[in-house]
């Protein structure tokens, strides 16, 4: 049913919506995402009261609305790798279709730090591991406010490493291992560069930073003004994760936490960076990009103007697929 309903003609969908097409300067949301957002409840939740064990279910719950489409060409495998005395999940996904060695991507799911999993975020990796032809480990970092920064992003680091150390056993070019994220997980993604640069360590190839949150003092238009609520995630909800996620707001300030308050952005590794028109983190996202370009790193940079934050899960949303594909031939053309 939803499925039928999204395909509809734009016009019917934005008369289902019960309010006109909303603008915002020169952009005009994506009707399928102006029907959605009519019926989505996010905005009714408090924060003030709200437990990290309630928003991974009511997450899980709603990510159940939006079908997953089955995939028989991608193979999966779970690896348990060993950060310190823990252990956390990492799954590989193959193209089943090409069994010799291949590029990596190392990736970290989106969610705040606090919810999310490789379970959420399955199908988006069975797509990138597709479209780009590259064998993608998903990593299952430890979550937040159980465990508070800098546990998620030494999770990261510590996969990362892992699978450049073990590259010929997973059959992967030791050399050609990028990083890459959607929003917390693009935090990561780009913090990890940050780390390797500071560490002067092999740096991932390319970095693929999807709605990234990269400034956590959360001052600009798209986030106080623009995007503050009424388009799935808001800013309440932003300083809510971050509120999970930090011991203390003066770790706001640290690069590895806020990237784009990094003294310096040269030398790392060729990016592509993608936006949403109708998304809190629009502008932050934007700087980066801004940033990594006037640092001279090559720079791949576009905002998608209709789309929200998140669209890159939501594949039943029309427009989302090829906007994958742009994304991974973009992402191709840099690695």
């Amino acid at each position: 049913m939803i499925n039928f309903l999204l395909k509809l003609p734009n016009w019917i969908l934005i008369l289902l919506s019960r309010k006109k097409q909303i603008t915002l300067e020169h952009r005009k949301l994506h009707p399928p995402f102006q029907l959605m957002l009519s019926q989505e409840t996010l905005g009714d939740i408090d924060f003030s009261t709200l437990t990290a064990d309630q928003f991974r279910e009511s997450y899980l719950e709603q990510s159940k609305l939006l079908p997953q489409q089955p995939n028989n060409k991608v193979v999966t495998k779970d690896h348990q790798i060993s950060v310190g005395s823990e252990e956390i999940l990492v799954r590989q996904y193959t193209p089943l279709d090409n069994t010799e060695t291949q590029d990596a991507l190392v990736y970290f799911h989106g969610g705040g730090w606090v919810i999310g999993s490789v379970e959420t975020h399955n199908e988006l990796c069975e797509s990138l591991c597709l479209k780009l032809g590259f064998k993608i480990f998903s990593v299952d970092y430890r979550l937040s406010p159980e465990h508070k920064y800098p546990t998620p992003f030494n999770d990261c680091l510590a996969a990362y490493d892992w699978v450049v150390d073990n590259s010929a056993d997973l059959n992967v070019k030791e050399n050609n291992v990028s990083v890459g994220g959607d929003s917390a997980g693009g935090n990561l993604a780009a913090a990890v560069c940050l780390k390797q640069k500071e560490l002067m360590k092999s740096l991932p190839k390319a970095q693929l930073l999807i709605y990234p949150v990269t400034d956590l003092q959360f001052q600009t238009q798209s986030i106080q003004k623009d995007c503050a609520e009424g388009f799935m995630l808001t800013k309440v909800a932003m300083e809510w994760f971050a509120e999970q996620y930090l011991e203390s707001t003066d770790s706001i300030m640290d690069p590895l936490v806020s990237p784009l308050l990094a003294d310096s952005l040269e030398g790392l590794p060729p990016a592509v960076l993608v936006t949403a028109g109708f998304d809190p983190l629009r502008d932050e996202g934007n700087s980066y990009a801004e940033k990594l370009k006037n640092s001279k790193v090559e720079v791949f940079h576009k905002e998608y103007p209709g789309f929200i934050h998140g669209f890159a899960t939501m594949s039943i949303i029309p427009g989302v697929d090829n906007a994958l594909d742009e994304i991974s031939k973009e992402f191709l053309d840099i690695t």
